[in-house]
């Protein structure tokens, strides 16, 4: 009789341990701080920095606890980020709570999308520039990023609920939309892309005090990218030629902009070299003269007469328009057989 009873207890064990769901310690952290309406914030609620490598006591979980929807947002890749993580982690492990809570973010960010097909960097936090539809540190981009993804299938996004799937189709379409409508005229031409826009008129804006209504070409970079990986529409191959050759008139031949730390503070340098390219990270939309913004609110066009705090505390160049020239674009015109067209 005990023997049998030791039997079952082991048997009841051992399937205990099959059954139980495989747990990703990323992912369980992820939804933990997860906010009530699906998204994520990248500060909890003592406006502390989101860091998952931190291990969740119980005085933590209180802060996370006390985090509200004011949080959610979609800047410095917050939600997309989990959603991203929380589907790969599905795809490992197949714990339903994984993809249960992708969707749910996902939900959230068909929630915050405006009908003009823009998305605002918080939401439901509407204070001063949180509400612009915003393609600042690629906000915008990293959400359609996560739509096409559900719309196509990829990236294990397959796992995804119909339902969700279709109203990602929609919701990507109309940002496609609204990429489109925002890419700057100047001069005539169609340019490249502002970092924010009003919520309603879409016309450009400015946000932080160093962040000047202006073209913004880092940005503008992943909007091109984007877009190359859409279906081809007159359209879109105009709105990525006519960027494309934008880059190619604005660059600054012969300089390079290199980032260092030293005792943990940034340190940039603009500095000369012979076959290199930068281009400003603003541009100024009537003149398309370089830009820069300082923490007064002021705007200069020497990037010397910036504060040292502002010069050393943000990226005023960078080189990612020559992989986008060089690369990006010869592969885009060869993969839809644009070549014999007329070349930009």
């Amino acid at each position: 009789m005990i023997k049998s009873k030791l039997s079952v207890a082991v048997f009841c064990l051992a399937f205990s341990g099959i059954s139980a769901q495989v747990k990703d310690t990323l992912a369980e952290k992820m939804m933990v701080y997860q906010l009530p309406n699906g998204g994520w914030g990248k500060h909890r609620s003592d406006k502390k920095n989101v860091d998952y490598t931190q291990k969740i006591d119980a005085q933590l979980l209180k802060i996370i606890k006390s985090g509200n929807n004011d949080l959610a947002t979609i800047d410095n890749n917050a939600t997309s980020k989990e959603i991203n993580g929380l589907i790969k982690a599905y795809s490992t492990t197949k714990n339903p709570d994984y993809l249960k809570s992708a969707e749910k973010g996902i939900q959230y960010l068909l929630s915050m999308q405006y009908q003009n097909g823009g998305f605002p960097q918080y939401f439901p936090n509407s204070s001063i520039y949180r509400k612009q539809v915003t393609y600042n540190d690629n906000a915008m981009i990293n959400v359609l990023t996560v739509l096409y993804n559900i719309s196509e299938g990829k990236e294990g996004f397959d796992a995804v609920n119909s339902q969700l799937k279709e109203k990602s189709k929609l919701a990507l379409q109309k940002g496609i939309v609204c990429i489109l409508k925002t890419q700057i005229p100047q001069n005539g031409k169609l340019s490249i892309w502002a970092d924010q826009y009003n919520e309603v008129s879409l016309k450009p804006e400015k946000a932080r005090a160093f962040e000047p209504m202006s073209l913004a070409s880092g940005e503008s970079v992943n909007i091109v990218k984007f877009l190359m990986m859409q279906p081809v529409t007159p359209e879109i191959e105009r709105s990525i030629r006519s960027a494309i050759q934008w880059f190619k008139d604005s660059k600054i031949d012969g300089y390079t902009y290199n980032v260092s730390r030293e005792s943990g503070n940034a340190v940039r340098v603009l500095s000369k070299k012979e076959g290199s390219a930068v281009w400003a990270r603003f541009y100024d939309i009537p003149t398309n003269k370089p830009v820069f913004g300082d923490r007064d609110g002021s705007v200069k066009f020497n990037y010397e007469d910036v504060s040292k705090e502002r010069r050393m505390g943000y990226s005023w160049y960078n080189e990612a328009g020559t992989k986008l020239i060089e690369n990006d674009f010869p592969k885009w015109l060869k993969k839809n057989k644009f070549l014999n067209k007329t070349k930009s």
